[in-house]
């Protein structure tokens, strides 16, 4: 079985900072870390290939810094790094990261094309399905357990009030979830194995798209502004007789609309 795992290496958001007076985040001297829901991604299809054999490439699209992502990824049993890194990428929204990682992802075999279902410094949940799109391919979104029938998976596909049970085809673009599993630690041997080798850089002229497809030329999403998440208020307190309180809690609550 082959699997292509599409990852992000984002900013640790507990670290995230704004600047004041672009708006824009603060990146410098902040740790980054391989996105959280692309972690279970890259350990379902490490897990797949533990149990059915295959091969797993992980891919990345950003800045040079990126291969630290992708050295971790190595380190975790993956086979093959790419990152495809060019300036015409800067100021990529969701349809034209999109678009890049289609167009690398046509130079490659693949059974299963993994994804986290967001990342935490956009959280947009787009670019996993557009990338569907571009390929042509069916997709399952929210997964938080794939089992292998023959040439046939099933996905357990988490809803609002409960899962619907999905039976597709490959190839097939699955979104992982954090309930999916628990992702593994590096591997010592791994990681001796890894700094021996090398992550695979590809540029636009490796990939064949149209140029006004990527970065800022292809991005019809414009951020007008960043902002941090302010801190929670005080809460209310209410000392009421229980009956009341309780009155007195559905009241506000149908008050905000929740009910």
């Amino acid at each position: 079985m082959k699997t292509v795992v599409c990852i992000k290496q984002v900013p640790d958001t507990n670290e995230v900072k704004i600047d004041p007076k672009t708006g824009t985040l603060i990146r410098e001297g902040v740790p980054s870390i391989i996105n959280p829901d692309d972690k279970n991604a890259l350990e379902e299809a490490l897990s797949l290939k533990d149990t059915y054999g295959g091969k797993v490439t992980v891919i990345s699209m950003g800045p040079p810094q990126a291969k630290n992502a992708l050295r971790e990824a190595l380190a975790m049993g993956a086979d093959e790094a790419i990152l495809i890194s060019d300036k015409v990428f800067a100021g990529a929204d969701t349809l034209a990261t999109s678009n890049a990682l289609a167009a690398a992802l046509r130079n490659l075999e693949y059974d299963i094309i993994f994804t986290g279902r967001q990342a935490i410094d956009g959280d947009t949940a787009q670019v996993g399905p557009e990338i569907a799109e571009h390929l042509g391919i069916p997709q399952v979104t929210y997964v938080e357990k794939v089992e292998v029938e023959e040439n046939t998976l099933k996905i357990r596909r988490a809803l609002e009030d409960g899962y619907e049970l999905i039976m597709v085809k490959t190839p097939v673009l699955l979104t992982a979830m954090k309930e999916l599993n628990n992702p593994r630690y590096m591997n010592m041997k791994y990681v001796f194995d890894e700094l021996k080798g090398k992550v695979k850089l590809w540029t636009t002229e490796d990939i064949d798209i149209d140029k006004s497809l990527l970065g800022l030329a292809g991005s019809p999403t414009k951020v007008k502004r960043s902002a941090t998440k302010d801190a929670k208020g005080q809460g209310e307190l209410v000392s009421k007789p229980h009956k009341e309180a309780a009155a007195y809690i559905v009241q506000r609550l149908k008050e905000k609309h929740y009910i």
